[in-house]
C-alpha cells in the first residue's frame, strides 16, 4: 500500500465565513467533527490527528476593505494559518483533511501543499466554478474566487509572501452547472491548463467515465488535491448549504466520485460550505463524513 493509503489523516478545521453571502458555515468543521469524522476515520484502520482549528475572524470585526472582493486581507489572514496547518501536516508525513468554513479557504490549503511540495493539481468537485475575480463578482464574495486565486489569474490583490502563486498549474472541475459571465470569459480567453466537466457532461458519460478522464487529466504533478464543496450534491441530499442548485450529483453519484478518487490517490482533501443553520438534523454533516470515508478507502464490500 502507497502512503497515500496509510498516512494518518491531519483533520484541520477552518471555520471561516467572511467569503460567503450567509452567515452560518463556520459552524460546518463543529458539525462535521459532531457527526462522527474521527470515528469513522478510525474505523478504515487510519489513525486520525485532530490538529485543531485557525483562529479566524468575525465580519463584526472585521474590515470589509473593498467592496469587490469584501474581507480580502482578513481571509488572506486566515488562509495564512490554513496554509501553515497544511504544510506542517504534510511535511509530517499526514494527509490533511481540511473542514470548511466557506470555499475561501481554499486558497490557504493549495497554498500550504504548494509550500510543501510545489504546485500542482487540484480536482474542483462543486456546483459552481469559483473562477470569478474582483472586477468579474457580481457579489463581492471571495468564496466565489479561489479557484482563480490559486491559478493567479485573480489579480494583485491575492498574491501573498506567505504563499506560492500561483498554488496550482492544472485543475479540473466536476459538477459544474452554475457559471457567471466573468468565469466563462476566463475560461475562454485565457491559457489556463483547466478542464471543466458540467452536469451535463455527468449526465451524458456518466460519473465513472468524467472522473476518470479528470484524474487523468490532473496527473503527474507535485499534488493532488480535492476541494470538495457540498453543493455539488442536489440539495435533497445535502439542504445545509448555502448556494444550493438543483440537478447536482445523486448520494451514490457522489460516492461513486469519491470512491474513484480513492482508487486514483490524492494527497489532500477538503469539505466546504456545510452551513449547519440550513441543515436538517446534521444530514448535511453526516453526508460529509461519509464522502470522507469513502475518498478514504471505505467499501460496501
Amino acid at each position: 500500500m502507497s502512503l497515500r493509503e496509510t498516512a494518518p489523516v491531519a483533520v484541520i478545521g477552518a471555520g471561516l465565513d467572511l467569503g460567503a453571502g450567509r452567515r452560518g458555515v463556520d459552524m460546518g468543521p463543529s458539525a462535521i467533527r459532531y457527526a462522527g469524522l474521527q470515528e469513522r476515520i478510525e474505523q478504515l484502520g487510519r489513525a486520525c490527528v485532530d490538529r485543531g482549528d485557525v483562529v479566524v475572524l468575525v465580519p463584526e470585526v472585521a474590515e470589509v476593505g473593498d467592496p469587490s472582493a469584501r474581507f480580502l486581507d482578513a481571509i488572506k489572514g486566515a488562509c495564512a494559518d490554513v496554509a501553515a496547518f497544511v504544510r506542517d501536516a504534510r511535511e509530517a508525513g499526514q494527509l490533511p483533511l481540511v473542514l470548511g468554513g466557506d470555499h475561501s479557504i481554499a486558497i490557504g490549503t493549495l497554498g500550504g501543499m504548494a509550500l510543501a511540495a510545489g504546485a500542482g493539481a487540484v480536482l474542483w468537485v462543486d456546483a459552481h466554478g469559483d473562477l470569478n475575480r474582483p472586477q468579474t463578482s457580481p457579489t463581492g464574495n471571495v468564496h466565489g474566487m479561489p479557484l482563480a486565486a490559486a491559478l493567479g489569474v485573480a489579480g494583485e490583490g491575492f498574491a501573498d509572501p506567505r504563499w506560492p502563486t500561483p498554488s496550482v498549474e492544472r485543475a479540473a472541475l466536476v459538477g459544474v452547472r452554475s457559471l457567471d459571465d466573468g468565469e466563462r470569459a476566463l475560461i475562454a480567453e485565457h491559457e489556463l491548463d483547466v478542464r471543466v466537466f458540467t452536469m451535463s457532461d455527468v449526465d451524458r458519460l456518466g460519473v465513472e467515465p468524467v472522473l476518470r478522464e479528470a484524474l487523468a487529466f490532473l496527473a503527474g504533478t507535485a499534488f493532488l488535491h480535492v476541494s470538495f464543496d457540498l453543493d455539488v450534491v442536489d440539495p435533497t441530499f445535502a439542504p445545509g448549504v448555502g448556494t444550493p442548485v438543483r440537478g447536482g450529483l445523486s448520494y451514490r453519484e457522489a460516492h461513486l466520485a469519491m470512491e474513484l478518487v480513492a482508487e486514483s490517490g490524492f494527497d489532500s482533501l477538503e469539505l466546504v460550505e456545510l452551513n449547519p443553520i440550513l441543515d436538517r438534523a446534521n444530514e448535511t454533516g453526516q453526508l460529509a463524513v461519509e464522502l470522507a470515508a469513502s475518498a478514504l478507502g471505505a467499501r460496501i464490500l
